[in-house]
């Protein structure tokens, strides 16, 4: 099932989520709808908390449907090594129409369970170190524009306060 992607300003995108404790049928259901709704959305990586799920568990997919190798599943992610630094620009399902650059580490290591809840550590470089860091953050309830100057992070919030205003956000 597709589910709503939450946009910016629902209080469940900055609320840090709780750990995930049972691996059954309702979190392969949810991981399921996950993957659904990141690609229906177009992108690489979604964080239960973006379709209003506050549990710690996130799906990534850098190859975008074309290699089911590719799909990642972290339940109770955590960075545990992180070296180098990228600058790329990113965007984010939940800020629609925004982007900007943001400094991530080029390599990362995360220590993580998957959807039957089986411990794994997986290194990632470049999109998918990226992917990484930026899904858990969101799982920490922070998101990418808070990596932004804060010039460009209130002039990112002026523009969705005038959507919300008008009725488009």
């Amino acid at each position: 099932m597709i589910h709503p992607i939450v946009k910016y300003g629902d209080p469940v995108l900055e609320t840090p989520a709780k750990v995930v404790q049972e691996f059954d049928e309702e979190l392969q259901k949810m991981v399921a709808d996950m993957f659904e709704s990141m690609y229906a959305a177009n992108g690489v990586g979604l964080a239960a908390p973006q379709i209003g799920i506050g549990r710690r568990v996130a799906v990534i997919d850098v190859s975008n449907g074309k290699n089911q190798e590719a799909k990642i599943v972290c339940a109770n992610p955590e960075i545990i090594h992180f070296e180098g630094e990228q600058r790329e620009e990113e965007g984010c399902l939940s800020v629609p129409g925004f982007r900007g650059h943001v400094a991530r580490p080029l390599y990362v290591t995360v220590r993580a369970q998957d959807a039957s809840g089986k411990e794994f550590e997986m290194r990632g470089e470049g999109l998918l170190a990226r992917a990484f860091c930026h899904e858990i953050d969101h799982l920490n309830g922070i998101l990418f524009i808070t990596h932004l100057s804060m010039l460009k992070r209130d002039l990112i919030k002026r523009k969705i306060s005038k959507l919300k205003k008008a009725g488009d956000w």
